[in-house]
């Protein structure tokens, strides 16, 4: 019985390199560790929810796809489920806010040192996320922007390194600003349309016709760049 992702987390699947050990924190129902060992791309894995009805959706799916001896699934909060013995290589972090995101990165971040890659996934907040990495010694090594059910997601790819990031490479990221793929023009003229509603609602004494205004202008940079 093979399991299938959703565009999503397939995505996510592409950027866990051959051989990992990967702890997958609210891991929900264990679909993405399961689905790597079921292609034997893991050597080992974590699934950890912080809730207990996740986490005994995860025990029982683990167990019935027949892959609880190559996994542990745990029910603790964030990266408290890391032990060192585990040898984790790959943290990912999907489906969640960013400042979520954030905040679990940073409670846990003395348990990172030896871990190789983060893949994060933020449902919102994508420039918080990048932010927290320039700070705390990551580089982005991947991003990429994926529409599933009409909606748009980003998965952002960290390796230990250091880089600098400015005001446009946090909000639209400096990997997919540079190569600018289709989905990404999509999701940010989708996202100019709105701007624009939004400021021609807007009653030309109110204070945050300036601060649409200059995200409106800011994509129109970014698109354009392309061009």
């Amino acid at each position: 019985m093979e399991l299938r992702l959703s565009p999503r987390l397939k995505a996510v699947s592409e950027c866990v390199p051959q051989g990992s050990r990967l702890l997958d924190i609210g891991s929900d129902h264990a679909y993405l560790p399961i689905f790597l060992l079921q292609n034997h791309q893991l050597d080992f894995a974590v699934a950890s929810e912080v809730a207990a009805g996740p986490y005994e959706a995860a025990l029982k799916n683990m167990t019935e796809y027949g892959l609880a001896d190559k996994a542990a699934v745990r029910l603790a909060d964030g990266l408290a489920a890391l032990d060192a013995s585990d040898q984790i290589s790959v943290v990912s972090i999907c489906g969640m806010g960013g400042r979520l995101i954030t905040s679990i990165l940073e409670a846990g971040k003395q348990k990172l040192a030896p871990v190789s890659r983060l893949i994060l996934q933020p449902n919102n907040c994508e420039d918080t996320v990048r932010s927290w990495l320039a700070a705390n010694s990551f580089l982005l090594k991947d991003e990429k922007l994926i529409k599933d059910s009409q909606k748009f997601y980003e998965i952002l790819v960290a390796e230990p390194g250091k880089m600098e990031l400015s005001s446009q490479d946090l909000r639209f990221g400096p990997i997919l600003r540079r190569e600018q793929p289709a989905v990404f023009k999509e999701k940010w003229l989708t996202e100019l349309r709105k701007l624009e509603t939004v400021l021609s609602e807007l009653p030309e004494e109110h204070t945050e016709r300036a601060v649409v205004s200059q995200k409106i202008k800011a994509i129109k940079e970014v698109v354009n760049e392309s061009k």
